[in-house]
């Protein structure tokens, strides 16, 4: 006998929330692209911590891919995706005001509040799909990491 609660999978709908994701990075890079060629590169003192240049694409991608992921997992509950929807634009927002406006402070400030969205949407997934909340965790882990450079830049410039 089947659970009431298993949903069929639906690789459409599963590609689609891949494509929300991966997205929302997409569109973030246009802010990024600019930047990370020159004032980010030439202007900026990074924390001795900074990873390569080259790492930040393949673990974003990966970081939407799980976030997507876990959207889909919990799409049904759509009147409980207020937090991934927020964290989700705020990770688009800390691009703009990072790189597009070159303002590490307001970054700075704004990565805690999307740390703290990310977290909100980890205790409202476990509600409804374990898995889901799991895949966040690396998420939570990079934007802590993520945080503290931001801090340095500031703090640096």
């Amino acid at each position: 006998m089947k659970s009431k609660n298993k949903t069929k999978f639906n690789p459409l709908k599963l590609i689609l929330c891949i494509l929300i994701t991966e997205g929302t990075g997409i569109l973030g890079s246009f802010f990024t692209a600019s930047s990370v060629k020159t004032w980010y590169v030439t202007d900026v003192i990074k924390s001795s911590l900074n990873p390569p240049s080259w790492v930040f694409a393949p673990v974003w991608t990966l970081l939407f891919l799980l976030m997507g992921i876990a959207l889909y997992l919990v799409w049904h509950k759509k009147n409980n995706l207020f937090w991934f929807w927020v964290q989700l634009i705020l990770n688009l927002f800390w691009s703009v005001l990072f790189f597009g406006l070159r303002s590490p402070k307001f970054a700075f400030y704004e990565i805690l509040i999307l740390w703290l969205a990310i977290f909100m949407t980890i205790i409202k997934f476990r509600e409804y799909n374990k898995t889901a909340s799991v895949l966040l965790w690396p998420y939570l882990a990079w934007v802590s990491f993520a945080s503290y450079l931001t801090y340095s830049v500031m703090i640096l410039n």
